[in-house]
């Protein structure tokens, strides 16, 4: 324990570079969730393609593949990245990939005679994703979107093989230096502690991501008995 607290520092350190990946790669992954969500849905068969392959071949492909083919690719075709950036596109475009499925899910419970009906009323396509289709599909869409970060945030551990000093990379270094210095090696110890910290993170994400789901569900359901008692009255 006195280990982990003398390096300390250093762990916040790694600490906030994890965090600082996992959040830009939610922001990104994000809106490439939406917007491949959208085409899988369009009407135009060349969208939903493009949709397929694009979500076929990132999810097919390992993580750790497509993260080491972009940090060595990427020089040969003149765009040197750094390791940070070479993660956060590799993971942005898994996570894309993988929240494009969960975008899509969530358009498709939304009952389609609900679009058709607001094309009756003559509202513009953006009007219908805007006040009909989004804020139905965000109840079905959010919790799995929880669930997305926390697996983000454990395939930050990938990006310390490019690198990226994150919070898994800096356990190995105080690993490796305590074991040069002193002579024995505090493996079991630090990856332990590194282990728990991780299970901490995502055991919260996790109870939030139900706690969510409830609260939406009950939400839903209150919604639902409102429009019942018109009915009942009558």
């Amino acid at each position: 324990m006195q280990l982990i607290l003398a390096n300390s520092t250093i762990f916040l350190e790694g600490l906030r570079q994890t965090f600082q990946l996992a959040v830009a790669t939610l922001l990104c992954a994000t809106v490439v969730s939406v917007l491949i969500g959208m085409l899988s849905v369009s009407r135009r068969g060349w969208a939903r393609a493009v949709a397929i392959c694009y979500v076929e071949f990132f999810r097919d492909i390992p993580l750790l593949v497509n993260m080491l083919f972009v940090y060595f690719g990427a020089p040969l075709v003149g765009v040197p990245l750094s390791p940070f950036a070479a993660s956060l596109i590799s993971l942005t475009l898994w996570g894309g990939a993988n929240g494009a499925e969960i975008v899509r899910g969530g358009i498709n419970a939304v009952p389609r005679h609900q679009t058709a009906s607001a094309v009756a009323l003559g509202l513009k396509p953006w009007e219908i994703f805007r006040y009909i289709i989004l804020p139905q599909a965000l109840l079905p869409i959010l919790p799995p979107f929880t669930g997305l970060f926390s697996n983000l945030i454990q395939a930050t551990t990938l990006a310390s093989l490019v690198g990226v000093t994150e919070f898994f990379r800096i356990g190995g270094i105080i690993v490796e230096r305590t074991t040069l210095q002193e002579g024995h090696s505090p493996a079991f110890l630090i990856y332990g502690f590194v282990l728990l910290v991780y299970f901490v993170i995502c055991s919260a994400l996790t109870a939030l991501s139900r706690r969510l789901e409830r609260n939406l569900q009950r939400r839903g359901g209150q919604l639902a008995r409102v429009a019942v008692k018109p009915q009942e009255s009558v």
